[in-house]
Parts: structure tokens; sequence; C-alpha cells
């Protein structure tokens, strides 16, 4: 790991664990007391909670992770179906991951793709996840059945990474600043919210060899495998059971394009949530009122 992530995470320690054959989970940790594992989204990586890690640990045992495909963690090559990166297998990484580090049972904050590991990981794996807060997404299968074209608009990089490879894979290999450029700064809170350290770590991370594989894989299964998953679980009227709280921006394509509520009311049994005056990085955009609604919720019994 870089020493930006250290700039940003003080008094955190890095971890690389082994959570499957030849893959390895990359994570900070930081705080003590009842566990806490953090998912980020595309294109970052878990320097996304650096406004919030420190506040948060201290309540609890803050572990930052590094979803597979991202960040310092393994970029396993695709396989046909791309279910090595379907989000059961990615749910799974984080799973050893806090079996590894001590904890069988763990409250999870997600955000963007890290929210769609989250709840595929509460369905698969009750017994783990006592309770899990999920920032500015719908369920994935919602998303892709009620496309619409301001939706495909806003949400372009859905379908350009699900091309395909090696196409979308070359085209962010020649330039992977401009393409964070570009998918965080066309949002509505532009380029501003964001620390010129994390940026750089970004960009450094999706440089990386198979980085940019990782992230389309990623997109892949969750146009294919994942959604056979979902849809698996409303046949067998299996829902997300455990207390959900879920935010979304204001200003992000989810309010305009979605009823998240309802949404995830249809797959979760235990759900509450608002939105947020921010876009769709909330927790670089809003980190203070991030933390007035996770804490409570973490927080209770």
């Amino acid at each position: 790991m870089s020493n930006v992530t250290h700039q940003l995470f003080p008094g955190f320690r890095d971890v690389l664990v082994p959570v499957a054959t030849g893959q390895s989970i990359a994570a900070v940790v930081g705080g003590t007391g009842p566990a806490l594992l953090l998912l980020h989204g595309h294109p970052q990586t878990h320097v996304i909670w650096h406004r919030v890690a420190t506040q948060l640990a201290e309540h609890f045992t803050v572990v930052a992770a590094d979803l597979r495909g991202y960040g310092d963690s393994s970029k396993p090559v695709g396989d046909a179906d791309h279910a090595n990166y379907a989000k059961r297998v990615m749910a799974q990484d984080q799973i050893a991951l806090m079996a590894a580090l001590g904890f069988s049972r763990f409250k999870v904050l997600s955000h963007d793709r890290g929210a769609r590991v989250a709840h595929r990981m509460a369905v698969d794996h009750p017994a783990c996840v006592e309770r899990v807060a999920m920032l500015d997404i719908a369920p994935t299968l919602a998303m892709y059945t009620q496309t619409s074209e301001s939706f495909a608009r806003a949400y372009w990089h859905w379908f350009f990474l699900i091309q395909p490879a090696p196409m979308p894979e070359r085209l962010i290999t020649s330039d992977p600043a401009a393409y964070l450029r570009e998918v965080m700064g066309n949002r509505s809170a532009g380029l501003k919210p964001f620390d010129p350290l994390a940026l750089a770590e970004y960009a450094r991370c999706l440089s990386l060899p198979g980085a940019a594989h990782g992230l389309c894989e990623d997109y892949r299964a969750a146009a294919g495998i994942d959604l056979r998953h979902d849809q698996a679980d409303i046949d067998a009227g299996r829902k997300l059971t455990q207390p959900l709280l879920t935010l979304w921006g204001a200003d992000g394509a989810i309010q305009k394009c979605f009823k998240p509520l309802a949404e995830w009311q249809a797959v979760a049994t235990d759900v509450r949530g608002r939105a947020l005056p921010c876009g769709h990085y909330i927790p670089e955009e809003s980190p203070d009122e991030l933390l007035a609604q996770v804490l409570p919720f973490l927080l209770e019994a």
C-alpha cells in the first residue's frame, strides 16, 4: 500500500489477507470495539472512507477493505461467465477477511459496488452480518429492469464496462486518470469534493496491472450471474432480514430515476432510509451528514 493511505487513515494498520486460493484482500484496520466492515464503490478504493473512518473508529474496530479487482486486492482474470467476480464470490472474500481478523459477526457500511457486495453478503451469510447500511444504490436487478434513457445517460459506464474484453480495458488503461476524472467529475458535485491525495490514490490503484480488467469483470458479473442470483432470491421468497439503512444523494441519479426506499422494502424486511443533501459520493461529499445518520443506526443494540 502507499504512504497516502497512512496520511488519510492515521493510526490504522495495513493488512493483506489470503482469502481464497491465490487471492488476497487488502484493508486498513483501526479502532477498538465491535467490528465494522467498510466497502467502497467504483472506481475507488477503501480511501473513500477517509473522512469518516477516524470518527467511526471511536466506536468500532473499523476494517476498510478493497474489493476483489480494486485497490491493492487481488485482480484475477475473469472466467467465461464472470462467476469469479460474482457478488457472491466477492462477499465470500470479505467474510474470509473478517474471519481471519477474528470477527465472525460484524456490521457493514457500504457504498455503490460495495453495497451490492453487502447485499449479497447479508442474504448469503445472515449469521455473520448484524446490520447493514447501503449508500446510493437500488437493488441491481431493479436498476437493470427499470433502465430508462435518463439512467443510461447518467450511468453510461454500466453499459460500457460490460462490453467484451479487451475493448473497455484497453481504453481505460490508455489513460486511467482521465477515466477517473470523467466518471467522478461528471457527477453532480464535480471533482471539488475529493481530496487531492485521495484522487492520486485512486489513480495509482487504477493504473495497477489488472485493475481495469477487475472493475470491468465486476460489472460484467453484475449484468449476468448476479442478476440470476438476485432473481433466485425473489423466486424463493428469500429476503435480507437484518436491519437495513439505505441513504442516497438528493442530487444523484438514484433519487431521480428510482424509488430506492420502496425498492429495498421489496427485498428486505426491516428498512429505513432517506436522501442526503449531496450527490453520489456521500462519504466524501457529506461526511458529517453521513455520520449523523449511520452512527445511531450502527450503535443500536
